[in-house]
């Protein structure tokens, strides 16, 4: 492409050389796993760079949508291809796993369209949206192409903007931008997760400050890592060798927390009394507002005791949900009766409004259709295994439309 379109795209980001050179720091811990597994792929290259116009390469991003991560999936889309979202974790902010799942999703859309444009816009739009714009143009004897076709103005803009992301990186200077520079190997190696582990030992261990964790982790919701969710960790090429060395050496228990499933519904206060643990805990570890109740068949994580020595099973660390629910309101005090005489009639109380409840997080989703994206072994646990080798691992102790991030 050299469109008018992508030569605005080129001049905006030309013109804001401060917000490229942090979106491009930012992308320094993920760009070398991107491209490698694209080019795994035989896709084209600058694919690699979608997460810029998607995210601005940052992690935690959120769209208006509630599209999340790198790549920007929807909840229903991450289900399509297998993005565990419950309690514990959201798998469509792991840095390998949404990675795998969005090539997984270009590819389909490739192969249905049979163009990358056109796959890029369905990314961004939906694949029944751009069908349905096919046909129009088939019915009214138009090409089907994508600079043919009628779309929003943000998905017309879309590839524009991959493209001027293309052109910066290949000639950085033409536009007085200067780059960081990007190590030639894997910024993070995939390390396995044998034992629950807390999350604040994993980053004492690894001996990395807090925030670098959670850019390479950004997928856990909890302080805790579950063994029996089929987790890895990320971490610097460089600290995974000091975590695993630490941990030989490390002799106390791994994880102070477990799960359970709540019986009942009840309030915070009383499930704190019959979990046998601190309120304020409680609330704050689970992330329940004030005001509102569990549901019967939650699951809340809690500090471990002698009494709950294990580790999470793995029915519930892979299918933990947590539901909470507004309290229904008093029952309003019925009048004293009136004496009318004979054949009188007291007024009854009306009944209390039935309270509405909410599903504080979805559990996981395993999509039935027969297009459900195959997953495939990242080069990142391919590094995990050969960095097992030589050291312990953690092992001792339908087609929605996809919500494109807005961030420019």
């Amino acid at each position: 492409m050299n469109t008018p379109l992508e030569i605005e795209q080129v001049r905006w980001l030309a013109a804001r050389p401060d917000y490229v050179n942090r979106s491009m720091t930012r992308s320094s811990r993920y760009l070398f796993y991107i491209v490698q597994e694209v080019n795994a792929r035989n896709m084209p290259t600058e694919i690699a760079l979608l997460p810029f116009v998607e995210s601005a390469f940052v992690t935690h991003a959120k769209s208006s949508a509630k599209a999340v991560g790198l790549w920007q999936f929807m909840p229903a889309t991450g289900k399509d291809f297998r993005l565990t979202q419950n309690v514990f974790r959201d798998e469509r902010r792991d840095v390998v796993q949404s990675t795998d799942a969005a090539l997984d999703y270009l590819q389909r859309l490739h192969n249905q369209f049979g163009s990358w444009e056109l796959a890029l816009a369905a990314y961004n739009w939906g694949a029944g949206n751009i069908a349905k714009a096919q046909k129009r143009n088939a019915a009214a004897g138009l090409p089907t192409d994508y600079e043919s076709l009628t779309l929003p103005r943000e998905t017309r803009n879309y590839v524009p903007k991959l493209m001027a992301y293309r052109q910066i990186v290949l000639d950085p200077q033409a536009y007085g931008i200067v780059l960081p520079e990007l190590e030639n190997h894997p910024y993070f190696v995939a390390v396995d997760v044998g034992s629950d582990i807390d999350v604040a030992l994993v980053i004492k261990l690894a001996e990395i400050p807090s925030d670098e964790f959670h850019s390479l982790n950004p997928s856990f919701n909890k302080p805790v890592i579950l063994s029996n969710a089929n987790q890895q960790i990320l971490l610097p090429f460089a600290h995974a060798e000091i975590f695993q060395a630490n941990l030989k050496q490390y002799d106390k228990p791994l994880s102070s927390w477990t799960a359970v499933q709540v019986s009942r519904t009840e309030s915070v206060d009383q499930a704190a009394k019959t979990l046998g643990v601190d309120v304020d805990t409680l609330r704050e570890v689970n992330g329940i507002p004030r005001g509102m109740r569990i549901r019967s068949g939650s699951t809340v994580l809690i500090p471990k005791t002698n009494r709950r020595p294990g580790d999470v099973s793995t029915a519930m660390a892979e299918n933990a949900s947590l539901s909470l629910e507004k309290p229904a309101p008093p029952t309003p005090k019925c009048p004293k009766p009136v004496n009318t005489g004979k054949g009188g009639k007291t007024a009854k109380c009306a009944p209390a409004t039935t309270s509405k409840t909410t599903g504080k997080t979805p559990s996981k989703g395993n999509s039935s259709e027969k297009n459900a994206a195959s997953q495939h072994k990242s080069a990142s646990t391919g590094l995990a295994k050969s960095a097992k080798n030589g050291n312990s691992a953690a092992s001792n102790s339908n087609n929605g439309s996809k919500g494109a991030s807005k961030s420019q």
